[in-house]
């Protein structure tokens, strides 16, 4: 350990160090694993975002974003659609997939501003082969050119239930894992910090000590109240808001569904932004919030 002026701070060691005050992370970060991964300065300032352009839901996919200004957007929370026979799903190759998604988080690079974060709440599927959604997202925020900042597991075992997927039953012949978890990948555009001139954060002493967990647990939403086949629960954004905003941003969900994105939003006084293919999803959203939520929308 080093002392700097008339307080401790802690270095890195061989065998680590149980103190995080002060602590300077400067030799670790500059090991070769980090070279591909420091933050860039962006040759770019954030723009207001017209008030005709938020606190709506475009009925159009959100491959172009043509609405919102490039470098606007605070923050962008949502849950793409898994490509497995759900309602609103195509039946997409591999590769038609993967082009979809990269499209959109290529265009929500374009409309956050610099130190704008996006989070991504994703499962993995399939038994025969289990395929890792969450890797393959994370690959493509990468090359897009998004920092990844870590990711949250969803513990949703109080809601799974008792499923029967278990394969060979008490054999080791072929037994099947029972997934009671999702996985809320975290990124941020260029940098990591935003600043906080002129800005109001609404999260409390206890949210912040248990958001920054890295396990989140809360029940799953159910799909008849919301009339969504996938919905995620309020309480999923609602988090993710407090944590990574300030009052009066604005949240974009490109794929929006059953409206929670926008619902958490207006609860806690931010602004909204959404986009969904489906007519009958936009209006279900609308529902929810001008439904659940008017008495907020001032």
């Amino acid at each position: 350990m080093r002392r700097v002026g008339s307080s401790m701070k802690t270095s890195m060691q061989a065998f680590g160090t149980s103190e995080r005050v002060g602590h300077d992370s400067s030799q670790f970060y500059d090991r070769k694993m980090y070279n591909k991964s420091k933050e860039h300065l962006l040759n770019a300032q954030e723009v207001e975002c017209p008030d005709n352009v938020v606190n709506k839901i475009y009925n159009k996919s959100s491959v172009d974003m043509a609405e919102i200004p490039d470098n606007s957007i605070h923050m962008m929370i949502t849950s793409p659609p898994y490509n497995v026979g759900k309602d609103y799903d195509e039946d997409l190759t591999e590769q038609e997939y993967h082009d979809l998604l990269y499209t959109v988080w290529k265009d929500v690079y374009r409309v956050l501003s610099p130190g704008g974060r996006a989070c991504i709440n994703i499962a993995n599927i399939g038994r025969k082969p289990y395929i890792p959604l969450n890797s393959m997202i994370s690959r493509q925020m990468t090359d897009i050119g998004y920092l990844m900042r870590g990711e949250i597991i969803w513990n949703k075992s109080a809601s799974a239930g008792t499923s029967c997927a278990w394969g060979s039953w008490k054999s080791a012949s072929n037994p099947v894992l029972r997934d009671t978890h999702e996985y809320i990948l975290i990124f941020s555009k260029g940098q990591y910090s935003r600043s906080s001139k002129g800005r109001e954060s609404t999260i409390t002493k206890e949210e912040f000590l248990e958001y920054t967990k890295s396990i989140w647990s809360f029940p799953a939403e159910s799909a008849k109240r919301v009339k969504h086949p996938a919905p995620f629960p309020v309480e999923l954004p609602r988090r993710l808001i407090q944590l990574y905003t300030y009052l009066n941003d604005i949240v974009l969900d490109p794929f929006m569904g059953s409206g929670s994105a926008a619902v958490a939003a207006i609860r806690h006084k931010r602004r909204y932004v959404g986009y969904d293919i489906s007519q009958e999803y936009v209006a279900t959203a609308e529902q929810r919030i001008f439904g659940e939520n008017e008495p907020l929308l001032v």
